[in-house]
């Protein structure tokens, strides 16, 4: 795409959003922000525990083009797919999809989204150890407090 296609895409993900909005049963809610700029972002994350995968991710937020923008790219990109390949994700990726030459001097704002969902996957594997050692029985007992 050349530099107006990549903005007019930018512009339309800003206007109309993807996957914008609550998620009222969602496993982890993280809120991230940019406080020299005002740009927040807060992801909403549902999880397929079977398949360690997204089963849905939504976002709200204010703020500039490039950060709501990226935003509704990242969220469109990631519905099912694993957690460790959000792990995985780096800036440059998410810079390259969403134009590396109109974004690269506002890298904050194009990358406010991903380290927030990177955020949220990151309180779900927390929340869900911490789950996993309060549900374990204890060594030589049953789950049921008794022994043998």
């Amino acid at each position: 795409m050349n530099r107006a296609e990549i903005i007019d895409f930018l512009v339309e993900h800003a206007r109309s959003p993807s996957h914008r909005g609550r998620l009222d049963d969602a496993d982890a809610v993280v809120p991230g922000g940019n406080p020299d700029c005002g740009d927040v972002v807060t992801v909403y994350l549902k999880v397929d525990r079977e398949a360690d995968r997204v089963a849905e991710a939504t976002f709200t937020g204010e703020g500039c083009t490039i950060s709501q923008a990226a935003a509704s790219v990242l969220m469109e990109q990631v519905q099912g797919v694993a957690l460790g390949e959000i792990e995985a994700m780096n800036a440059n990726d998410l810079m390259d999809t969403l134009g590396r030459e109109v974004v690269r001097m506002r890298p904050r704002c194009a990358t406010l989204g991903l380290s927030t969902l990177k955020g949220a996957v990151k309180l779900y594997r927390r929340e869900q150890e911490r789950h996993r050692a309060t549900s374990e029985p204890e060594e030589g007992g049953r789950r049921d407090g008794t022994s043998g």
